[in-house]
């Protein structure tokens, strides 16, 4: 991460990579909680995370571009531009995505872009629009990103051939709807994109045809398919996409915005103790060590005592900063910067996990069981295989020391007992034990410590869900001066 100055340190954003998104194969657009709390008539509007998942060319960029133009904070300036170069160089049919690439291309030449553009509204929600990966990190930003998804809008091509190609075997709108629900994310729409294709006409009998197979599908998956929307639209043309579309007046349920609308809004963690990963530790002049992270669970305070995992380090919490504004409470979705006594720099680092002393502090894991799931690995994978694990802020070796079971990736039913190795499609039981000492937690417990991608080869080839933690019970570790004498207050 670039170095921060004492001025910047409380908004230091994660870091992130980005691939040519227009010629990714895959492509996850995440949309994050704003930190600003926008009011409406007195009251907050409610704040949705969304990932925005399909097949290759299953027009995702155009219908996501389309929202950002119609309800976003992109202005009209900014459009007119984006249309004269879409149009200067015979692109203007795809306006929609040009937005969405030209706000990419800016954020990998480094230049920051004002969040607003980045940013949607519907009447009871806000959607910010965070990181938009290609191919290469699209699954192991979902699962380590700075947010989880409260829904995922899952966008098919309705056009004949493109739809039976990305629902087949091969294609990624199966795999994408897989992943999202065995990551957490149990609330979806989708949208049957391109019905003003020549192929489909807005006919309503493909449309019928798409819900049929798709809801199979979802239902196979875990979905509770009566509380799936299915909305016809055409991201290119709008329609259905914010107004009721007079090509199809078969179509009588919510246009996308309202099915947006419709979603439950998400519970934030905060009654759970306190789990912060660490995104990076600073050292400033004058104030002393900040670590910086963002809370995903519980609430934390200034007098509090914190422990770091799996540094084993305890202190007490003195301020916490964020958007350079002290803060009496950081609550989950908080991205903090905050002060602790009596610890240096060298003490903690990133990927350590900070938690409350008195309520379920964080541990070191001695080991931990896993369900994985083999998504892209040339050959087999045996016990002994040791690649890196991303799990929350932290990027540790981790050795398959046991495959115990290989298992349905749906059911979760055992399939073959101790398998030799297991290859690409194939889920398993997996115990791992870590290579360096490592803080993660049960999914269950804390979700966003307990999904990992498993890297090898410069690639995702593996996603994870941690059902059992064995934690190292180790000695009381460092307790600072500050810390002893707050436990006592």
């Amino acid at each position: 991460m670039r170095a921060a100055g004492p001025r910047d340190v409380f908004s230091a954003p994660p870091t992130f990579f980005f691939a040519d998104a227009r010629s990714a194969t895959q492509l996850f657009i995440v949309f994050s909680v704003p930190q600003g709390k926008p009011r409406i008539m007195g009251k907050e509007k409610v704040h949705m995370n969304l990932v925005v998942v399909g097949h290759v060319d299953a027009g995702k960029s155009t219908a996501t571009g389309h929202l950002i133009y119609k309800c976003g904070g992109i202005d009209k300036r900014t459009i007119e531009k984006f249309e004269k170069e879409a149009a200067e160089i015979g692109k203007s049919s795809f306006k929609y995505a040009w937005v969405l690439d030209k706000l990419k291309a800016e954020r990998e030449r480094g230049i920051t872009i004002d969040i607003a553009l980045w940013k949607f509204e519907s009447p009871k929600s806000v959607f910010t629009i965070i990181d938009a990966p290609g191919h290469r990190d699209f699954i192991k930003n979902m699962i380590t990103g700075t947010s989880q998804a409260d829904a995922a809008v899952l966008v098919i091509a309705s056009s004949q051939g493109e739809f039976e190609a990305g629902i087949s075997k091969d294609g990624q709108t199966r795999e994408h709807a897989l992943l999202a629900f065995t990551l957490g994310v149990k609330q979806m729409v989708v949208c049957c994109n391109k019905m003003d294709d020549k192929s489909v006409n807005f006919a309503q009998e493909r449309y019928d045809e798409i819900v049929k197979e798709v809801s199979a599908y979802l239902k196979k998956v875990g979905y509770n398919v009566e509380k799936v929307r299915f909305i016809p639209i055409s991201g290119w043309q709008g329609d259905n996409m914010i107004d009721k579309s007079e090509n199809m007046p078969w179509y009588k349920g919510p246009t996308l915005l309202e099915a947006l609308d419709m979603l439950e809004p998400p519970v934030r963690p905060s009654d759970k103790p306190l789990r912060l990963p660490l995104q990076d530790v600073y050292k400033i002049g004058g104030i002393g060590t900040v670590p910086v992270g963002r809370v995903e669970t519980g609430t934390m305070k200034p007098g509090d005592v914190v422990t770091f995992a799996p540094a084993n380090v305890t202190t007490e919490v003195k301020s916490i900063e964020m958007h350079h504004e002290q803060l009496v409470e950081a609550t989950p979705g908080d991205n903090v910067g905050f002060n602790v006594k009596n610890v240096s720099v060298k003490d903690i680092r990133r990927g350590n996990v900070c938690g409350n002393s008195k309520n379920d502090p964080p541990k070191e894991a001695a080991d931990f069981t896993a369900q994985v799931i083999i998504l892209n690995h040339p050959g087999q994978i045996g016990n002994g295989y040791a690649p890196v694990l991303d799990c929350h802020t932290c990027h540790i070796a981790c050795k398959f020391a046991e495959i115990e079971s290989k298992i349905d990736r749906r059911s979760g039913k055992e399939l073959e007992k101790n398998p030799k190795s297991i290859k690409s499609g194939d889920a398993a039981m997996v115990r791992m034990v870590p290579q360096k000492p490592m803080c993660v937690e049960v999914f269950n417990d804390y979700a966003p410590l307990g999904r990992f991608a498993v890297r090898d080869m410069r690639q995702t080839v593996a996603v994870g869900i941690i059902k059992a933690v064995t934690k190292k019970e180790g000695g009381a570790g460092k307790v600072t001066k500050a810390a002893a004498k707050a436990s006592k207050k």
